[in-house]
């Protein structure tokens, strides 16, 4: 049994633990690359890896939703590697040793990754699935955030046909921000997008 099946919803954490299996710092992304590369070409599902190891998938909208307005959504795959003074472990070649401990998950004298690995997990979730309602999809993965937005800077946006952007790395559990530093912010604690499905209005939540 994986250590996170007590917590499945839709296989996010399931694609988290598999995440956490990959080595992944900012600067050793390629195996997680290939990782998301293997999972598009598996569900038949267009993609472009570029020479930085950015990603970009896509996926038709679901029944019903196939003519609504394409969503990007983007996270980066890269983690911040640190660990305790105490704790032999090597980032570039060895797992994360995750457990679970009262409720929360936790590396093994190590960081956990989540940022933005969950990100990338609820991406892949939504990607993967047959039965959640939604518009057509763009899944960015980006590459060295954690350094100065690297992967971000060599991402050839003419490949994206989407203008609805989700930037899936934030700060607070249930809360989604429009704007960015330096222009009016608003903060909203859910965002609905809304379909027409089998004759009636389906609404779906994207909860990051």
């Amino acid at each position: 049994m994986n250590v996170l099946e007590q917590f499945d919803q839709e296989r996010v954490f399931y694609f988290f633990e598999e995440i956490t299996k990959i080595p992944h710092g900012s600067g050793n992304e390629k195996a997680l690359s290939d990782y998301l590369v293997a999972f598009a070409k598996e569900r038949n599902l267009y993609y472009i890896q570029d020479e930085a190891y950015n990603v970009c998938i896509k996926k038709n909208g679901a029944l019903g939703c196939e003519n609504g307005k394409t969503v990007i959504l983007q996270g980066h795959i890269d983690m911040v590697c640190e660990k305790n003074s105490d704790v032999i472990h090597d980032f570039i070649k060895e797992p994360l040793d995750i457990y679970v401990e009262n409720g929360f998950i936790h590396a093994r004298g190590t960081t956990l990754g989540a940022d933005n690995g969950i990100a990338v997990a609820y991406m892949l979730a939504l990607l993967d699935s047959n039965t959640i309602p939604h518009p057509p999809l763009e899944g960015v993965f980006t590459v060295d955030e954690e350094v100065g937005m690297k992967g971000a800077f060599q991402l050839d946006t003419s490949i994206l046909e989407g203008k609805w952007f989700l930037n899936m790395d934030t700060e607070e559990e249930g809360v989604l921000l429009s704007g960015c530093a330096g222009v009016e912010e608003h903060v909203w604690i859910c965002l609905w997008f809304v379909c027409q499905m089998r004759g009636r209005v389906t609404k779906f939540l994207f909860v990051a």
